[in-house]
């Protein structure tokens, strides 16, 4: 017998490159200046993006600075990219309320 949970259908596979592309976007609309392969805040680093292997590897910056310390992200599914994205929402306040 199926499980209950069982709709008949699988979920799409997630695709890292499609990812990218919306993540940018989104990133973008947050006001962060795309410089490379990452986002900046006022010249200074906040987000790096990567696409290795089908997985969006990320590293988020726990304060803006020119090196800052990073705290590393593997987004495996669409789930993943919203909680980044509410992630950096959420430290963007934060950068904003301590300045």
């Amino acid at each position: 017998m199926a499980d209950d949970n069982d709709f008949g259908f699988a979920l799409p596979a997630f695709d890292a490159d499609n990812a990218l592309l919306q993540l940018k976007r989104s990133l973008r609309d947050l006001k962060l200046s795309e410089r490379g392969s990452g986002f900046e805040l006022r010249g200074k680093a906040v987000v790096q993006l990567a696409v290795e292997g089908g997985v969006l590897n990320v590293k988020l910056a726990r304060r803006p600075a020119l090196t800052p310390e990073w705290d590393r992200q593997t987004l495996r599914s669409a789930a993943d990219q919203r909680k980044l994205l509410d992630e950096v929402k959420r430290r963007l306040e934060r950068w904003q309320r301590e300045d």
